[in-house]
């Protein structure tokens, strides 16, 4: 599905073609294949990097695509900074913040909130206020834990009113040891930034449509092995490798969920500017999955290799429930009907670790 041409010619989108979009952490996994999304739709895109030096790359890999003057490279070092996207929002249609300064293994959940905050509201506030901008939209990736845990039998319904508030408690409760809360200080963080910006826009009222972006566990291919961390995909990669072994431990302790292909991910952001819709939580979600899965596919694939990983446990599915009408309606306005599938998915990634192991 992913490799389906995009059908675009004929449409009258809300964000006109060949309109500059701002695109944070442009060098990342999700957000480089928003941009291929937007600039292959005939797009301009002006993506943000901590370190230019070091993501050289992306210009140039852009360019060879897309050819010249389609994409601008600049270089944000610390997005929190008072003021510092006043300078970067000149001139743009649409916002889609994909970088967060959060991690993982944060366990500050208030501090962790109060510096992703920092970022957003000061470009939140730029994109309202700003005399040379003209935005439109705003976009803005959240993350399927800002809805739910995902946890092995056990069957719920999620909708755009589910929020985590489970983890948030969990996070918060000092009676369990920080050891034990494993990624949920991580996932509060989420819950409480995106209520925030659901607030932001309830009170400040701007001239510009919001949605917030739901991801799922993204995998696929990446777009520029040789140079680009890659994030989740990064683990279909240590499967494949067999190493190393801390994202093999990471795989292990995580539990089902569900997945998306990157690049249906950068069609449904592509989706929301060339259909104008506002005020949703968009689920990023194409189909259950667990991480033994990927290795199966990888071994149908490739008989020949020999040296692969065993997983401890990891076989059971989520069993949540959620509808994807409208995310489905996004692929459709620009030509894709339904999901790519696991298999498709992980193919794909494959093909482009061999490419990256031959170059």
């Amino acid at each position: 599905m992913a490799n389906t041409p995009l059908n675009i010619a004929h449409l009258e989108p809300f964000i006109p073609f060949n309109s500059l979009i701002l695109i944070t952490g442009v060098n990342g996994l999700i957000a480089s294949h928003i941009a291929d999304q937007l600039l292959s739709a005939g797009y301009r895109v002006r993506g943000t990097v901590r370190n230019k030096t070091r993501c050289a790359w992306v210009e140039p890999f852009f360019t060879s695509r897309y050819g010249a003057n389609r994409i601008e490279v600049v270089e944000v070092p610390d997005i929190t900074a008072p003021g510092i996207w006043n300078s970067h929002i000149s001139g743009i249609s649409a916002v889609i913040t994909v970088a967060g300064v959060s991690w993982l293994d944060d366990r500050n959940v208030a501090k962790a909130v109060n510096e992703e905050l920092k970022c957003l509201y000061g470009l939140l506030h730029a994109a309202k206020t700003h005399p040379d901008a003209a935005v439109k939209a705003f976009i803005y990736t959240s993350s399927s834990w800002a809805a739910y845990t995902p946890k092995v039998g056990v069957h719920e319904t999620l909708t755009e009113e589910s929020w985590n508030h489970e983890a948030v408690a969990v996070a918060a409760d000092p009676n369990i040891p920080d050891k034990e809360k494993g990624l949920t200080p991580f996932m509060a963080i989420k819950v409480k930034v995106e209520e925030a910006l659901w607030d932001w826009i309830e009170r400040e009222k701007p001239g510009f449509t919001f949605n917030a972006m739901l991801i799922s566990t993204v995998i696929g291919p990446i777009l520029d092995p040789g140079n680009q961390s890659a994030s989740t995909a990064g683990l279909v990669r240590a499967l494949w490798d067999g190493k190393p072994k801390e994202a093999l431990d990471v795989i292990n302790s995580l539990g089902p969920s569900w997945f998306i292909d990157a690049r249906d991910a950068g069609r449904l952001y592509l989706g929301v500017l060339v259909s104008g819709l506002t005020g949703s939580r968009v689920y990023g979600f194409a189909d259950r999955f667990n991480w033994s899965q990927p290795l199966k596919i990888f071994k149908e694939l490739y008989p020949e290799k020999k040296d692969w990983v065993e997983l401890k446990g990891s076989y059971q599915c989520d069993e949540s429930e959620v509808s994807t009408d409208i995310p489905l309606s996004l692929l459709s306005v620009v030509g894709q009907e339904g999901w790519t599938s696991l298999d498709d998915c992980i193919k794909d990634a494959a093909a482009s670790f061999v490419s990256a192991d031959r170059s």
